[in-house]
């Protein structure tokens, strides 16, 4: 007797049966499009901010405003070509990556539940059949999900952090491909992407593919993946270190801490991203801005 059909019970309300989320358009198509909507969108929300004039604004800007038009080695035409370009890599590996998949088996994730379920199963004569019932459908629909999530954000993270030390730590790397990104001295939002193409397909479109790939998610459990990854690098950039920022709210590693990281006096510290800073910590590569003011302040000692 299978006892998790002693209770039947809804999907949650993110669920959708629709075999396509948006009708005609493949939800792999649909996963390719949302990042680089998702990317100019909240890149345009901060531009705004950038030429609104507010004057309230001001106490929350990293830097002032004449100083990204002073201190940047690159134009804003140059750093659109070179975000497109990318988008455009990124794309087509996603053409050739991700595939259409049938929606209501649960997706990838099934062969994991069902181990689960069988687990659980070893349990019957001491727990009641709706308690099975109850804690396979919590794992099915929350306990994996959420658990692939978190494990795909701790897989972007250490491959981003572990390649891009490597890029600051050898100096043909460095000059060669990650140099351009440190062109933008003082960074803004839609540039977060401004790479070398060869940096921006292994830092960015392999690490989120490859992912996608270990964790086993399902198409929209990826599609999810890079809109909140997308959002938490343009983010990261943006210049405003807002008190209220949900994305900044996530973690520790938000635009400020960033921001060091552009600094000369940073560039060897904080090359977390985009989500937590323990591999910094861990590796005693971090960063904070007490830190930047006792070096300013211990380099002022030494002048004197």
């Amino acid at each position: 007797m299978n006892t998790t059909s002693a209770v039947r019970f809804d999907p949650p309300f993110y669920y959708s049966q629709r075999p396509r989320l948006i009708d005609g358009v493949p939800d792999h198509h649909v996963t390719l499009a949302v990042p680089i909507l998702a990317y100019w969108s909240l890149s345009l929300f901060f531009h705004l901010l950038d030429i609104s004039g507010w004057k309230w604004l001001e106490r929350y800007r990293i830097h002032e405003s004449e100083e990204v038009k002073k201190r940047n080695l690159v134009g804003r035409g140059e750093v659109i070509l070179a975000v497109v370009f990318q988008q455009i890599i990124q794309t087509m590996m996603g053409f050739v990556w991700l595939e259409e998949e049938a929606i209501g088996g649960g997706g990838k994730g099934t062969s994991a539940m069902t181990e689960v379920v069988n687990g659980l199963q070893r349990w019957e004569r001491l727990l009641e059949p709706e308690i099975i019932a109850r804690v396979a459908w919590f794992m099915y629909w929350w306990g994996v999900p959420v658990f692939q999530f978190f494990l795909a954000m701790f897989f972007i993270d250490t491959w981003q952090y572990f390649l891009h030390r490597l890029m600051h730590v050898n100096k043909f790397l460095y000059k060669s491909f990650h140099s351009w990104h440190h062109r933008l001295y003082v960074p803004y939002a839609f540039g977060s992407l401004y790479n070398h193409p060869v940096e921006g397909f292994l830092l960015d479109t392999l690490g989120a593919a490859l992912a996608e790939w270990v964790t086993g998610m399902t198409t929209r459990q990826a599609m999810l993946l890079f809109i909140v990854s997308t959002f938490k690098t343009v983010d990261d950039h943006c210049g405003y270190n807002f008190p209220y920022d949900p994305l900044q709210m996530l973690a520790s590693n938000n635009a400020d801490y960033h921001d060091i990281h552009h600094q000369a006096v940073g560039i060897k510290s904080n090359f977390a991203q985009p989500f937590f800073v323990h591999w910094d910590t861990l590796l005693g590569t971090r960063m904070t801005r007490d830190d930047v003011e006792r070096r300013k302040k211990h380099s002022l000692g030494k002048k004197e």
